[in-house]
């Protein structure tokens, strides 16, 4: 083989690693992402998202971070609290990268930190509560782990965002003890409920019998009243009726005595018409009639007027 071909080899071979080691070089950063850099050990940079060289051979990737909200769930941790009940209780943290510099450099494994730190800020605090101030605070203990987290992680370029307890697990007698506890609640409202429900149901049958005996006394109120107008109407009428009849009579016997006196009739016969329409309106119930003076005067007719009386 000639030198020619060796020298072209070695020409070829050297522009390829050339590539190699150019196309190494480039980096980019996808969205939401961040890698450190170091130079010859040392910390160089922290790369954000984009396009980006490094020298070769003296610059490294260290370490790539993902910079998105991220979600940790740890195991059921044994919990004393302060009525000396154990428990376990197993929680849920979302923390997120802020500095990926101290991230990198700041803790040597950040999750078991976390993990070992939670477990740890749990105890102390369901150490401080009581079997049922654990079971019915929740948002207080998240609070106050989130707290207490997001202040120790500071230095290590993490940030906790929010900490759940997701499982409060009692003892087995604790749990059959509040199962009981809760069945004979139940079992109260579920009596409480029935003896409201009679009640109402009582009140509403004494309303309606109530309601009931107001509308029938109402509807006798109004019976008797449109009886006794009734009555009163046809005692009217009545009354009103014999007032014309007798009104009648005395025009019938008035004209007649007019018709009398016009025919020429003397004295004696009018005073004798005048009579009978005495009689005609004592209606033979009458024990006294009073006879005008001028009548009295005639013996003949005094006779007649006895009669009548009697």
């Amino acid at each position: 083989m000639s030198s020619g071909i060796i020298g072209l080899i070695v020409v070829v071979a050297v522009v390829v690693i050339a590539l190699v080691l150019l196309i190494s070089c480039i980096k980019i950063v996808p969205q939401a992402r961040a890698m450190v850099v170091e130079r010859l050990g040392a910390y160089q940079a922290t790369w954000s998202t984009g396009l980006h060289f490094k020298v070769p051979i003296i610059d490294r990737v260290a370490r790539r971070v993902d910079l998105k909200e991220q979600v940790v769930d740890f195991a059921p941790q044994p919990v004393i609290t302060k009525d000396n009940v154990t428990m376990r209780i197993d929680t849920v943290v979302f923390y997120q990268i802020t500095d990926p510099k101290m991230f990198c450099y700041g803790v040597a494994n950040p999750i078991m930190a976390i993990e070992n730190l939670t477990a740890t800020t749990l105890r102390n605090i369901i150490g401080d509560l009581e079997l049922d101030q654990t079971l019915t605070s929740r948002e207080t203990i998240n609070t106050k782990m989130r707290a207490s987290l997001d202040v120790a992680t500071d230095p290590w370029g993490i940030k906790v965002n929010r900490v759940e307890l997701k499982n409060i697990i009692p003892p087995a007698a604790i749990q059959d003890a509040m199962e009981k506890q809760m069945k004979a609640e139940r079992e109260r409202r579920e009596a409480i409920l029935r003896a409201e429900g009679e009640k109402k149901s009582t009140i509403l049958v004494a309303e309606g019998n109530k309601e009931s005996a107001i509308l029938d006394a109402e509807a006798e109120k109004q019976a008797a009243i449109l009886r006794a107008e009734a009555q009163k109407e046809a005692k009217i009428r009545e009354a009103e009726g014999e007032a014309e009849a007798i009104l009648k009579v005395q025009q019938a016997n008035a004209d007649g005595i007019r018709f009398l006196k016009e025919a020429g009739a003397d004295e004696a016969v009018l005073t004798i018409k005048s009579l009978e329409a005495f009689e005609r309106a004592a209606d033979g119930k009458a024990t006294k009639i009073i006879i005008p003076s001028e009548i009295q005067s005639l013996a003949g007719l005094v006779k007649s007027a006895k009669e009548i009386i009697e």
